[in-house]
């Protein structure tokens, strides 16, 4: 009896740690997963965008969030706010806090091919939106300088 408990139990705590914050907004099976670009794709996608005439920074999460979760959403407002607040004022660069799990936000998701929590960057140019999923920003959670002067230096280079 006592090992069917702990198969069960290390079953559940495997399924868990697999799943993490990515398993949250995938309730929608019309959005299809996405490949992760490599640093090389990364490189090429970002110096292919033309200048932006406005930026739309999305960030997507579940009801639930992680602190890695939060501190993306928190750094990214934070990096907009304090390093280019003439264009935030202006509307030139704006931020989005969505929750992907709620119904009223089912079209946003499916626009931007959102999955589980989420950095979205749409530098649109022309009328024309660039979507691209930022994955580096992840890394940078646990320092906030490091994530801000990242993220500053892509928003710099989006405005041209």
């Amino acid at each position: 009896m006592n090992k069917k408990i702990i198969i069960i139990l290390v079953f559940l705590i495997t399924a868990f740690v697999v799943t993490g914050c990515n398993g949250q907004g995938r309730e929608n099976a019309n959005t299809a997963p996405q490949p992760t670009p490599s640093a090389n794709a990364e490189n090429l996608m970002s110096k292919a965008v033309q200048k932006a005439d406005r930026i739309e920074v999305v960030h997507f999460h579940g009801t639930n969030q992680c602190f890695s979760c939060i501190t993306v959403g928190k750094f990214a407002l934070k990096t907009i706010q304090e390093r280019f607040p003439k264009e935030y004022k202006n509307g030139t660069i704006v931020f989005y806090d969505i929750n992907a799990e709620l119904p009223e936000n089912r079209d946003t998701v499916i626009k931007y091919q959102a999955r589980g929590s989420s950095l979205f960057v749409n530098a649109i140019a022309n009328g024309q939106d660039q979507i691209e999923e930022d994955v580096r920003v992840w890394r940078l959670v646990t320092d906030e300088q490091a994530f801000m002067n990242y993220f500053e230096g892509k928003l710099k280079e989006l405005l041209g």
